[in-house]
């Protein structure tokens, strides 16, 4: 109501649903021309070798099949209006290990973003749809509260990050208003790194 938009609920692990909520968004709201995939999560913390292929699933479900499934679904839509922005959110896991969090499937499944987000970009480039992606570092947030909330944690996260600020979900929405928006209209195919300077050490 805020926004004055239209909230569609969606278990994005289920396929069906996924394509459900483009089509219910495009009968009510028109085309879509920009896509963010934001939704992610990851579903055990066990090391590679034990984690479940349960969990496996799950995580590649929902960090890497839905945001393929929802780009399938707005292409027709994009193609149509000829243009369209897509923007995945990856993380520094899909480029870097990160000691001491395992999260295996979680990091494959976040690399698969940049794979799919080059991939799309050189397919749909000619109908005027730009692919990109952000990979966010550590940010205060449900899955990271409790490594904020520990002093053990915390020290971890000021010796790695470069920048001495506390980073928030909000840190993240310049990269993705600008690949969105026409300032970069001729950006596609690109993973944008937010990390405060995780990477770069």
């Amino acid at each position: 109501a805020r926004l004055d938009g239209l909230a569609v609920a969606r278990d994005l692990t289920d396929p069906a649903q996924a394509a459900t909520a483009v089509a219910e968004t495009a009968e009510r709201l028109g085309p879509p021309e920009i896509l963010v995939n934001a939704a992610g999560n990851r579903f055990t913390t066990e090391r590679a070798e034990s984690e479940p292929l349960a969990a496996i699933e799950r995580t590649l479900a929902l960090n890497l099949v839905a945001p393929m499934l929802l780009s399938q679904a707005v292409f027709p839509h994009m193609r149509a209006v000829g243009r369209g922005s897509i923007v995945n959110v990856s993380s520094i896991s899909g480029r870097v290990g990160v000691p001491g969090i395992p999260q295996a499937s979680y990091a494959a499944s976040k690399a698969g973003l940049s794979g799919l987000t080059a991939e799309l970009a050189v397919q749909w480039g000619r109908h005027a749809i730009r692919v990109n992606t952000v990979a966010p570092g550590f940010f205060r947030s449900d899955i990271t509260g409790e490594l904020y909330d520990s002093d053990r944690g915390a020290a971890y996260l000021r010796r790695n990050i470069a920048l001495p600020v506390e980073a928030a979900a909000e840190d993240m929405v310049g990269a993705i208003t600008w690949l969105a928006g026409d300032a970069a209209r001729y950006v596609t195919g690109q993973t944008v790194v937010v990390d405060g300077g995780w990477t770069a050490r």
